[in-house]
């Protein structure tokens, strides 16, 4: 069985992470951007399993998503684009890392 890297169950880990996750400027966002350090999810992902992925550092599961083009470091492209439309993100943090998926209508 694998060792639980952070304190807490699944469960409280899990919440713990929904409730650190927010609603946000792209514009705000850009410092972690410059440092590449901004890590885009596809909205056909759960943005909190996600983040517990990393948490709990599931190399398997991430190189799965990453293969699928679902889970990837945000590109220039990206980010002009969601500059220049003044996109909204659910943004999440698993230090070092700044998740965002970009809010769908």
């Amino acid at each position: 069985m694998k060792e639980n890297k952070n304190e807490g169950t699944p469960e409280e880990i899990v919440a713990k992470i929904n409730s650190e996750t927010s609603k946000v400027a792209w514009t705000e966002l850009l410092p972690f951007f410059a440092k590449g350090m901004a890590i885009y999810v596809s909205h056909k992902l759960d943005l909190i399993k996600v983040a517990y992925a990393l948490s709990e550092d599931d190399k398997q599961q991430l190189e799965v998503w990453m293969s699928e083009g679902l889970v990837a470091n945000v590109t220039d492209e990206q980010a002009s684009a969601w500059n220049e439309s003044n996109v909204i993100v659910w943004a999440a943090v698993i230090k070092p890392w700044l998740l965002v998926q970009p809010i769908v209508d």
